[in-house]
């Protein structure tokens, strides 16, 4: 017997994600130095790692409330409602398996067939494929010619453009992976205004709202538009707690009710001693990312300096951990090809523009979450490159 329509067509239709594809691929090559993927070169805190083997052995390892211990839920309100002035209670907070889940669960409990979601771009693709496994439509946005940033003009012009669409959300994600671009606080009141009359809800990827670099602390576009944000965060780059999978998930109580049953049913509950990691980072590690954060500053400012040097022209990295680089017009715009060049005669791999969507080929993403001695090394390696070819 041949079993008929064998898979999910929208799943069918995804691909796996050559981000993740072109890291294996040139990890293969003796002495690569790999400034590819979004992982801080930093161990998580000692006193993080410690709670988690504290509760490991006092028998933490049973189920939890589904959306996450109360203390936690608790913790996590207290902690983001004092950094960015919001003023979420602990009912509506959602403890997921990092911020990808907190942004599987938004997009699952909002989406019905053929619902709309907009994507601003460049943008690290994750939002799309979750959109069409929902069974959603993707509208991208190109910022390119804005410096990266949404403009509230081309919100509303997109919006116009598409009024006969169900547009049921925008996606935002500052600061930005890839660009590392950030909204300023009049920034975002300005675009909270197109948001609120358009009556749709905003998807917010803040998990490196701790890692802001200009001089003003990151705002959260939930201080403006309660009712209409999902906020996702979590402790993977402000605490180096990547693989220990922590995220949080905040929005107005109606859609919190109703995510809850979708979280359920995907991950029953999250993982009891992480959860407790989770609670002495927020209770007891409010500074834990600052030396980190002065690490990333140190550097940025290094390798803006040695890219600009040789040629490329750099979008404003005002957070995150990523350059997003214009490659030097000698070598075209095919940012495919000039990355795996690159890997296989300077054996420096980087992440090439156009997997960001639209505005982004040209460009390359660089990640400097790696040590100041590889980045130098990189450096003079890309140098070399561009002198030589």
């Amino acid at each position: 017997m041949v079993l008929k329509h064998k898979f999910n067509q929208q799943v069918e239709q995804v691909a796996i994600s050559d981000i993740r594809q072109f890291d294996i691929d040139v990890s293969g090559i003796p002495e690569i130095i790999k400034l590819t993927l979004g992982e801080p070169d930093f161990n998580t805190p000692d006193h993080v790692k410690q709670a988690a083997v504290d509760a490991i052995n006092d028998d933490r390892s049973h189920y939890t409330p589904n959306p996450g211990i109360p203390a936690l839920r608790k913790a996590a309100a207290d902690y983001y409602n004092s950094k960015y002035h919001l003023d979420y209670q602990a009912k509506q907070v959602i403890t997921t398996i990092g911020a990808t889940e907190g942004i599987a669960v938004s997009l699952q409990t909002i989406l019905n067939p053929d619902d709309v979601v907009l994507v601003p771009t460049p943008v690290f693709p994750i939002y799309i494929p979750i959109t069409q496994i929902n069974h959603g439509k993707c509208i991208t946005i190109d910022t390119s010619d804005d410096d990266f940033i949404l403009t509230p003009e081309k919100l509303r012009a997109t919006i116009k453009a598409n009024q006969d669409k169900n547009i049921k959300t925008l996606v935002l994600v500052y600061p930005s992976n890839p660009t590392g671009v950030t909204y300023s606080r009049e920034q975002l009141k300005e675009l909270s205004k197109v948001i609120k009359e358009s009556g749709m809800w905003v998807l917010c990827d803040e998990i490196y709202a701790e890692l802001s670099y200009n001089n003003e602390t990151h705002t959260s576009l939930a201080e403006f538009l309660p009712d209409q944000v999902l906020l996702v965060s979590g402790l993977s780059k402000s605490h180096a707690m990547t693989g220990w999978r922590a995220g949080f998930l905040m929005g107005p109580s109606d859609f919190i009710e109703q995510a809850i049953k979708t979280h359920q049913y995907l991950v029953t509950a999250p993982t009891n001693n992480v959860q407790y990691a989770a609670l002495e980072a927020l209770t007891n590690g409010q500074a834990d990312s600052e030396p980190m954060k002065a690490a990333y500053i140190k550097r940025r400012d290094f390798l803006c300096h040695e890219l600009e040097e040789c040629g490329f022209d750099v979008a404003s990295p005002d957070g995150a951990f990523y350059l997003f680089a214009k490659i030097p017009t000698k070598f075209g715009t095919d940012s495919w090809k000039f990355v795996r060049q690159l890997a296989k005669k300077a054996r420096v791999a980087l992440i090439p523009g156009a997997s960001f969507g639209p505005g982004g080929e040209g460009y390359v993403r660089i990640s400097y979450a790696a040590s100041l001695d590889d980045l130098k090394t990189a450096a003079q390696r890309i140098k070399e490159y561009v002198i030589n070819n």
